[in-house]
């Protein structure tokens, strides 16, 4: 018996220092896995990010230790794929030209690992960078950024504390910002169960503007069980949303007329000098216009194959590109073409229509029937939002600027330079402009250079908002045509008003009743508008002398 005890007490000490040993090897493991994980306090946040696992990168973007600075450069990196590491985890940068760098030393690095690996983000992840930055960004001196955060936070209730919101409301001075503040915190404060407070938040909540917003008001109005006065106030918020957002796509479809009147005008102008000046039916204007787009991709094609670091620029030297190109093909066609046909409208008709078969079949004959790629500059690439429901694309501002100098320009060399001089006297009479000693056939060749370089900047533009395609001119010419007979023959102020009402009042019909019967029922009301106003908006002044 004693025998047995003993040898049970033996085996119970021999078990828990078995056990007692086990425990200390791997607290001893989980001690050392520390310290190989442990972060050095020398190592900055993007390489505390790239060392950790997904939890520690979680925790770092939702608390970023450093600046915003250096958590948009992470979101950089991230974004451009240039974030590297090996084994040991160790940060390295791809920069252009596959060059690898250590980071942040930005050392070049010769040999590169054997286990280099990218570092990138899940879902999860992006949205925790994204709501990092907006956190960051709430503490920024500019309004604008403060803004661009309650943007990101509005996506991202469930994560948001509310008292924190709270306190940065009563914070804030700047009165756009404050009201942005007011309405992310009514809808957190909508999440409470006190009645009154859920009112309050519905009465603020109406002057949103955002469809997730109305979304969330008309959800809570399908409910059967609502107090009545939660219920009147939801209404009210649900009706005063539907009127601001309904006012917001209109100025945005106002804005897409006022962009397309643009696009019209451009391709109109150079129209209006040539169809003013010489009284010819060019129908190969449309593919002037498709010359200078396709010039645009020839000059965005050099520049990434000769100046990739520039890539960003070249639509600053496709403009002149696309204006020389047109010009000179359109000089040639007034000295080979039209100029052995003048005073004879239908012939040159039929010879201009037969020059936009010509160069449209050869256009794809170099470039291919199938339409190419012509990229956004980075520049002009977004907008500005102005609501939830409105966004004003920087392209569309950009071709509307662009339009505006353009006119600017064209009215300065028409009515302030000796040539702008020589083309009025040519246009209004002729013969007498051949009296004085004008030389009237030098100017119809300058002109119409002038006019076929006004389409290849159009063509330039449309680069910018649409597909190139050996038809591209077609899908303007007649418009272009009706700018010119409504605002008259010659008249550039007349085109000018022509594009606007054709531009706006095409693009609010097409809202209500699609794009083609827009099409008939303006084309019905300008065939009626001729009738009662034949020479258009703006007389010529003058008379034409064959």
């Amino acid at each position: 018996m004693f025998t047995r005890l003993n040898f049970t007490i033996i085996f119970l000490i021999l078990s828990q220092c078995l056990w007692l040993n086990i425990a200390h090897a791997e607290t001893q493991t989980t001690i050392e896995t520390a310290h190989k994980t442990q972060v050095s306090p020398t190592e900055d946040a993007i390489q505390q990010f790239v060392r950790g696992d997904f939890t520690q990168r979680r925790a770092l973007l939702n608390q970023w230790p450093s600046s915003i600075e250096q958590l948009n450069q992470l979101a950089e990196f991230v974004e451009k794929d240039q974030l590297y590491t090996d084994s040991a985890g160790n940060t390295y940068i791809l920069e252009a030209e596959d060059k690898l760098f250590s980071y942040p030393a930005h050392k070049a690095i010769e040999t590169w690992p054997s286990d280099l690996s990218q570092v990138t983000l899940v879902n999860t992840l992006s949205k925790a960078l994204a709501f990092g930055q907006a956190k960051k960004k709430l503490n920024s001196e500019e309004a604008s950024q403060r803004i661009e955060a309650i943007d990101i936070l509005e996506n991202n209730l469930s994560e948001l504390d509310a008292k924190a919101i709270n306190q940065l409301y009563l914070n804030e001075k700047n009165k756009g910002v404050k009201a942005r503040f007011a309405q992310l915190k009514a809808r957190l404060d909508y999440q409470s169960d006190d009645l009154v407070v859920k009112i309050q938040a519905a009465k603020v909540l109406k002057e949103s503007n955002r469809p997730d917003v109305l979304a969330l008001v008309e959800q809570e109005l399908s409910q059967s069980n609502l107090h009545p006065d939660l219920k009147a106030a939801l209404t009210a918020a649900q009706s005063s949303i539907k009127t601001r957002i309904q006012a917001s796509e209109w100025t945005g479809h106002v804005f897409s007329g006022f962009s397309t009147a643009s696009i019209l005008l451009l391709a109109a102008l150079g129209l209006a000098i040539t169809y003013g000046l010489l009284g010819v039916i060019n129908m190969a204007h449309g593919e002037l216009i498709m010359i200078g787009a396709y010039t645009t991709y020839v000059v965005q094609t050099f520049f990434k194959s000769h100046f990739s670091g520039l890539v960003d620029w070249y639509l600053i030297a496709a403009i002149p590109a696309a204006f020389i190109v047109s010009a000179v093909i359109g000089m040639l066609i007034e000295r080979t073409v039209i100029r052995p046909l003048y005073g004879r409208q239908l012939e040159t008709l039929l010879a201009t229509f037969g020059v936009s078969l010509i160069l449209m079949q050869l256009v794809r004959m170099i470039f291919g029937a199938q339409n190419v790629e012509v990229s956004n500059i980075s520049w002009l690439s977004g907008g500005i939002s102005i609501t939830p429901s409105l966004m004003l694309p920087y392209n569309r501002i950009a071709i509307i600027v662009f339009t505006v100098a353009i006119l600017l320009l064209l009215v300065y060399l028409l009515n302030k330079t000796r040539f702008g001089l020589f083309v009025r006297a040519v246009t209004q009479n002729r013969q007498m402009a051949r009296a004085v000693g004008i030389r009237s056939s030098r100017i119809d060749m300058m002109a119409f250079g002038l006019g076929s370089g006004l389409a290849g900047l159009a063509g330039c533009a449309l680069a910018q908002v649409g597909n190139v395609g050996p038809d591209l001119g077609q899908n303007y010419i007649i418009d272009a045509f009706l700018v010119v007979v409504v605002g008259g023959v010659g008249q550039v102020w007349g085109a000018v008003l022509a594009a606007l009402g054709l531009g706006v009042s095409g693009t609010v019909l097409e809202i209500g009743m699609g794009a083609v019967l827009a099409k008939i029922i303006l084309l019905v009301l300008v065939i009626l508008f001729i009738q009662k106003r034949p020479q258009g908006l703006f007389a010529l002044k003058g008379r034409f002398v064959e």
